[in-house]
């Protein structure tokens, strides 16, 4: 018997292997990821019951709850850049990028309309602007990788580089704050620009526009007939092509959406919490918004899902800074960790049976 001749059984979702459900085998790798984190902070001279403590406690306050819902809602963006575009199969490393672009774009059209029309109208506007710029900023991978061959996956890289060095030559130069202190900035939004505040939680409205786009993307790959070419070109493009299916025009689409979604929470980090471009505008939030996708395996749901759980470890991860004295880098060793026990324990394997 040949290896070819040995049948491959996937294994149910819910039979997985010794017997232990898939709800406890997710326990189980949070739990072995917290073990190892706290051995990290022991060998660190930190106690780590006094660590997790100080992360827990730092999560029942109303400011930790603003911040996270804060950091959510561009997170949830970049993630939902990476979930769309995966569903072809592509892989799209270039989520910070995207954001940058999108703050870019809208703040490119605020400068031209100089506060011309409406607030609202112009706010419409931004986000339009924001959002064909991580497009056009993303597709141009998806027109490499069809035309002249270049994975995807370093294309979008790359391109992050390339669009952190266009908002710093903007910021240094033709779009610096005439009127600041000096620092490479641009001029604030005008107010009537900016996203509106919730109530008085002090809240801005991007949490909502994050759980719109959440529900339209899982609308549109799971009920639309692009969603269900997508799918298809995702699980096999050969077969896709033979079917007759564009699958050039069904790549380079889902690589614009994707990227039109990061563009977006360019914008609303713009919008809704800062308001000027500078130097650490979003700094990581395209690849923390990354691993989210991948923690979810793309679902849109769960992958909005994931990128509030980074937030929170985010958040939470600043008391392991001022409270345990620990770099401020560490909360990103919990994230890794995270991801890699979720990787490694909660993933379906295939069998082979003889």
């Amino acid at each position: 018997m040949t290896a070819a001749d040995v049948p491959v059984v996937v294994a149910p979702k819910r039979a997985l292997p010794g017997g232990v459900s898939a709800g406890l085998r997710w326990v189980v790798a949070l739990g072995g990821a917290a073990v190892i984190f706290g051995s990290f902070m022991l060998a660190k001279g930190a106690n780590p019951f006094e660590a997790f403590s100080s992360m827990f406690a730092a999560l029942r306050t109303d400011t930790s709850l603003k911040g996270i819902a804060t950091q959510s809602a561009p997170l949830i963006f970049a993630a939902l850049a990476v979930a769309v575009p995966a569903k072809a199969g592509l892989v799209n490393v270039g989520g910070e990028g995207q954001l940058l672009l999108g703050g870019i774009g809208a703040t490119a059209m605020s400068l031209a309309l100089g506060g011309s029309l409406p607030g609202g109208v112009t706010l419409v506007l931004l986000c339009l602007a924001g959002a064909l710029a991580g497009a056009a900023w993303s597709a141009l991978a998806g027109l490499l990788r069809l035309k002249v061959g270049i994975n995807e996956a370093v294309t979008t890289l790359l391109l992050n580089y390339i669009a952190l060095d266009l908002m710093l030559f903007l910021i240094y130069d033709k779009w610096k704050d005439a009127n600041g202190s000096g620092q490479p900035v641009t001029a604030p939004l005008p107010v009537p620009e900016r996203l509106p505040l919730i109530g008085a939680s002090g809240l801005h409205a991007g949490i909502f526009i994050a759980v719109v786009a959440t529900a339209t993307a899982w609308w549109a790959l799971r009920s639309t007939r692009w969603g269900f070419q997508l799918r298809v070109v995702g699980g096999n493009p050969e077969a896709a092509r033979r079917a007759g299916l564009k699958v050039g025009l069904l790549l380079i689409s889902a690589m614009a959406v994707g990227g039109a979604l990061a563009g977006l929470g360019g914008v609303v980090q713009l919008a809704g919490a800062e308001f000027k471009l500078r130097p650490g505008f979003l700094v990581s939030y395209g690849y923390i918004g990354f691993l989210a996708s991948w923690l979810a395996r793309h679902h849109p749901v769960r992958v909005a899902t994931a990128a509030v759980l980074l937030a929170a470890i985010a958040v939470s991860g600043d008391s392991l800074q001022l409270d345990s004295g620990l770099p401020a880098a560490t909360v990103n060793v919990l994230m890794a960790l995270v991801l890699l026990a979720v990787f490694g324990w909660t993933q379906h394997k295939k069998v082979a049976t003889t």
